[in-house]
């Protein structure tokens, strides 16, 4: 796993050991990137469901402004800091050692207002859809936002769930990734 593009490109990311956390693989990672690219310039992102950091810091390194980094793990917590101090983005990031929920409400406590929501959860446990109404009614995303939301293939997730529309899903072999912005108002 290594940051593909952007000033931290190259840098090899630290990855535990074990199957507690998934890291996004560097394909899916990179055909993401090429489809959000033009939202990332100067751009306040959260990570959800961190676990490396992997999405945060490619964030990062192609221009993002502030990342916010959630994972409940305390180790996760310290391979994100780690992974931070090694591509040096360490000054533009937030890490904070909550699960997701309660970072949404800790988020919107400080009025972040993301312009990108990265969001990773465990597979077939149900967070998907959770998330996203957490997010929905703490208004944690921007006008002009996006959700990038990575899930099991065989996950269903609804086209319009609470405020957000999906306009675009990508399958990968076992994963999908689904693409979320606010409805279009009447």
């Amino acid at each position: 796993m290594r940051v593909i593009a952007g000033k931290a490109r190259g840098h090899k990311l630290i990855s535990p050991e074990g199957m507690d956390v998934r890291p996004t693989s560097d394909r899916v990672k990179e055909s993401m990137f090429n489809i959000i690219q033009v939202k990332l310039m100067d751009s306040i992102v959260v990570d959800f469901f961190s676990g490396t950091g992997n999405l945060g810091i490619e964030a990062l390194s192609r221009g993002a402004s502030k990342a916010y980094f959630i994972d409940k793990s305390p180790k996760s917590i310290r391979i994100i800091k780690d992974n931070l101090e090694k591509t040096r983005l360490n000054l533009l990031a937030e890490v904070i050692n909550q699960d997701s929920e309660a970072a949404v409400i800790t988020l919107a406590a400080k009025r972040v207002q993301a312009d990108v929501i990265f969001m990773d959860p465990p597979y077939l446990k149900g967070f998907e859809e959770l998330m996203l109404y957490r997010i929905a009614e703490h208004e944690l995303l921007s006008k002009d936002g996006i959700i990038v939301l990575e899930h099991d293939k065989t996950t269903l997730l609804g086209n319009e769930i609470d405020k957000f529309t999906r306009y675009r899903r990508n399958d990968y072999g076992n994963t999908s990734v689904s693409f979320y912005c606010y409805k279009e108002e009447d």
